[in-house]
C-alpha cells in the first residue's frame, strides 16, 4: 500500500512537472506544444526522437531549451560527410605521466556522452559513423578499443534530418529508423505564432530557460512508467494495429497490401503501449485507454512504414495511411 501511495505521489508529480515545463518552454518557444509533448513522452519512455523539418523551424533551439529545462547536459552533433565514428564516441590518445615518465593510453569521451544529444542533420554522414549511433541508443553503452563505457542516464538522442535536400545524403536504414521512437515533422508555424517569434526575437533579449526538473527526478518518472497498468484491451489495440500495417496477413485489407511493401514489427507494438503509458500520466490518468493509442499511432508508425509505387500513385502518405487504419475502427 506504500509503494502504490507514492506511485500515486509520483504521478502526480509528472503532471506538474510537464504543465511547468510547458510554461517555461513557452518563454523560449511560441507554439509547438504537441511536438512538446512528444519529446516528453518519448525522454519519460526511454525512446529516442527522429525529428523533420526544413531549415529554421528552431529544431536546435527547442532541443537546447527543453535541456535546460530539464536540468541535463546538452550536446550537439553536426554530422557531415567526413565525420567518424571516434568524432562522436571518443577517442584515445597516449599521455605522458610526468613524474614517472610512463606512457599510457587514456581514453577521452566524445560529444556522445552526454544526457540530451542533438544528431543534427544525421543523413549527412555515413552509415558506419551512423551506426555508432545504434549501440548507444540501444545499450546505453559505448564500446571503444576492446572497453566499455557506460553512458550517463537518462540518455535521450535527437536526430534531425532536412527533407528538402537528398543530393548526397545517406539514408537512414530500416534498422536504425526502427531504434527511434518516434518520428515527429515540425511544421510551419501559424501566422499569429510567427508574428509572436518576430516580436521576441527582434525586440527583445531572448529570455532565458530555467531548470524546472531535475536528473534524478526523470529516471524516478522513467521507473514509473514501467509500473503503470494497462488494459488488455490497450495491449491487443496496440498489436493489432501494429498487425495492420503489415501486408499479406490473414486478415489483410487488400488497400494496406496494395499501399505497403513492409509493416511495422513489434517494437512499434511497445511503443504504442509505452507512449499511451506516459500520455496517460501527462494528462493526470493513472492508466491509459483506446485514446492515447490513437494519439500515438502516428509519430510511432510513420518511420516504420516502407510504401509501395502504387501508394505514391494515388497520393497516399503514411499519415494518411494510418489514419486509414484508424477510422477502419481496428481499435
Amino acid at each position: 500500500m506504500n509503494s502504490e501511495r507514492k506511485d500515486v505521489q509520483t504521478a502526480e508529480q509528472i503532471q506538474q512537472a510537464y504543465q511547468a515545463i510547458l510554461s517555461e518552454m513557452g518563454q523560449m518557444i511560441v507554439g509547438q506544444e504537441l511536438i512538446l509533448e512528444h519529446l516528453l513522452t518519448a525522454l519519460f519512455a526511454k525512446g529516442h526522437c527522429l525529428l523533420i523539418g526544413v531549415p529554421g523551424l528552431a529544431k536546435t533551439l527547442i532541443i537546447r531549451s527543453l535541456g535546460q529545462a530539464l536540468g541535463l547536459q546538452f550536446s550537439r552533433i553536426q554530422f557531415t560527410p567526413d565525420l567518424m565514428p571516434s568524432d562522436i564516441t571518443g577517442t584515445e590518445i597516449l599521455e605522458e605521466d610526468k613524474s614517472t615518465g610512463q606512457k599510457a593510453f587514456k581514453f577521452i569521451k566524445g560529444p556522445l556522452f552526454a544526457n540530451v544529444v542533438l544528431a543534427d542533420e544525421i543523413n549527412r554522414t555515413p552509415p558506419k559513423t551512423q551506426s555508432a549511433l545504434l549501440e548507444a541508443m540501444q545499450e546505453y553503452r559505448v564500446t571503444a578499443s576492446g572497453q566499455t563505457f557506460a553512458l550517463d542516464e537518462p540518455f535521450f538522442v535527437l536526430a534531425t534530418q532536412n527533407p528538402i535536400e537528398q543530393e548526397g545524403t545517406y539514408p537512414l536504414p530500416e534498422a536504425q529508423l526502427d531504434r527511434f521512437m518516434f518520428s515527429l515533422w515540425l511544421d510551419y508555424p501559424e501566422f499569429a505564432d510567427e508574428m509572436e517569434i518576430v516580436r521576441r526575437t527582434t525586440f527583445e533579449e531572448e529570455p532565458s530557460v530555467k531548470t524546472v526538473l531535475h536528473k534524478e527526478d526523470i529516471l524516478k518518472f522513467q521507473k514509473l512508467v514501467r509500473r503503470v497498468p494497462v488494459a488488455d484491451t490497450v495491449i491487443e489495440a496496440a498489436v493489432k494495429l501494429s498487425a495492420a500495417t503489415r501486408p499479406g496477413g490473414a486478415d489483410g485489407d487488400p488497400k494496406i497490401n496494395e499501399w505497403i511493401r513492409w509493416g511495422a514489427g513489434p517494437r512499434a507494438s511497445q511503443y504504442l503501449v509505452l507512449g499511451a503509458k506516459v500520455r496517460a500520466l501527462l494528462h493526470n490518468r493513472f492508466t491509459p485507454d483506446l485514446d492515447d493509442i490513437r494519439a500515438m499511432a502516428v509519430p510511432v508508425l510513420r518511420h516504420r512504414l516502407v510504401l509501395s509505387y502504387g501508394a505514391e500513385a494515388e497520393g497516399m502518405d503514411v499519415n494518411r495511411i494510418v489514419e486509414y487504419l484508424l477510422n477502419r475502427a481496428l481499435i
